[in-house]
């Protein structure tokens, strides 16, 4: 089965009058290359790359020459297809194209994904039980508490309400954005709302440097965080991710940062870390996810993947690894969600419930693609 067609598209949502911010950065309500593959047999595979760069360097290369790379390909052959893709990060043709290593990483990552989905729907079964099969369903957590202009305590508990109301068991919390007393008052809050027996999730998005981490360790253990996530510092959070795993009991989490399956490796390499958090839409895809959650299992380590839930289940469900999906049910911050397919899988109770359709299970929204997307191929 050959690869006959490939379409591109730029997902980006509407400007946002009061943004959504983590601890340094604004975060897009969708911002993701969405590639549809088409076969000489009639099936169609399609696969997300996803950013915190804007998404256009990524699509316009299939208007420069990457589509005529992938035509002809063999649509059953994944592992193949991802390692021509992404060999060009260290190849001339990147330079004399001008391709972006960041929108390589990104484009490999949603082809690879298309072709696992292609993969599936060719033999009939859902990627999960292609991946291992080891159960059905996942724990699911919902990622809240974001920073906002004229964002007050009273509407940060009405949001953690409505998520509660919502049936959620598992919460995690953007800190990082303000002084260690503000974060801690905004955290009481959460926990107040939330309750005792929910797990709390924090994320300070490489906000503090390590004494900072150290302190707010010391002053988290009030809020008995399930895990604490990129506390330290993007350009030696190995080492102090080390350091800092020394001085508290907290569990510590990290991997979405990494641009490559090797830098993953690294922060298993380092021991610091109790969950890894590797992101198949912005690098890998399943070809590499699948070998990250096999060592981070052979590290005894947890793998909890970053961003879309109905994409990452598979390999949580895959792995005796497998910890919990992440998830935006707030359809304000991430319509994407809500809107792009058909046939979501279903949350309920802090559970997610895959589908058991071939492949990605997933059926695209034309209306959302439309109302979303760019058409750039």
């Amino acid at each position: 089965m050959k690869i006959t067609d490939v379409e591109a598209y730029m997902l980006t949502g509407p400007p946002e009058e009061r943004g959504h911010w983590v601890s340094h950065y604004p975060v897009h309500q969708a911002n993701e290359l969405l590639i549809r593959l088409k076969t000489d047999e009639g099936l169609e595979g399609f696969g997300l790359g996803s950013s915190r760069l804007l998404i256009k360097g990524a699509a316009e290369m299939f208007n420069e020459g990457l589509k005529e790379l992938i035509i002809g390909e063999d649509a059953l052959a994944p592992e193949r297809l991802y390692e021509k893709v992404f060999s060009i990060t260290h190849q001339k043709l990147a330079f004399v194209k001008d391709w972006s290593r960041n929108g390589l990483l990104i484009t490999s990552a949603a082809l690879d994904l298309a072709m696992w989905d292609l993969l599936g729907k060719a033999s009939g079964q859902p990627l999960f039980r292609l991946f291992g099969g080891f159960r059905e369903e996942v724990p699911c957590y919902v990622t809240c508490a974001y920073y906002r202009d004229g964002k007050d305590l009273n509407e940060l508990r009405e949001e953690m309400e409505m998520l509660r109301d919502q049936g959620h068991r598992a919460f995690k919390a953007k800190i990082g954005g303000a002084s260690l007393a503000e974060d801690m008052e905004r955290l009481r809050v959460i926990r107040e709302v939330i309750g005792d027996e929910a797990e709390l999730m924090l994320d300070v998005n490489s906000a503090w440097d390590l004494p900072t981490a150290i302190e707010g360790t010391r002053l988290l253990t009030e809020i008995r965080p399930r895990w604490l996530e990129e506390p330290v510092r993007w350009f030696d959070d190995r080492r102090e991710l080390k350091i800092l795993a020394r001085k508290t009991d907290i569990p510590l989490s990290a991997g979405e940062s990494e641009q490559t399956g090797h830098g993953v490796r690294a922060l298993l390499e380092e021991q610091a870390i109790d969950i890894v958090q590797f992101d198949c839409t912005r690098m890998g895809g399943f070809t590499m996810g699948r070998k990250l959650a096999a060592l981070a299992e052979l590290n005894h380590v947890e793998i909890a993947p970053h961003h879309d839930c109905f994409i990452h289940a598979h390999i949580v469900a895959a792995s005796p690894a497998g910890c919990i999906v992440e998830s935006f049910t707030d359809p304000e911050r991430d319509p994407l969600q809500a809107e792009l397919f058909e046939n979501p899988p279903r949350i309920e109770n802090g559970t997610l419930y895959l589908n058991d359709a071939p492949g990605l299970g997933l059926t695209l929204s034309e209306g959302a693609i439309e109302k979303f997307g760019t058409r750039i191929a």
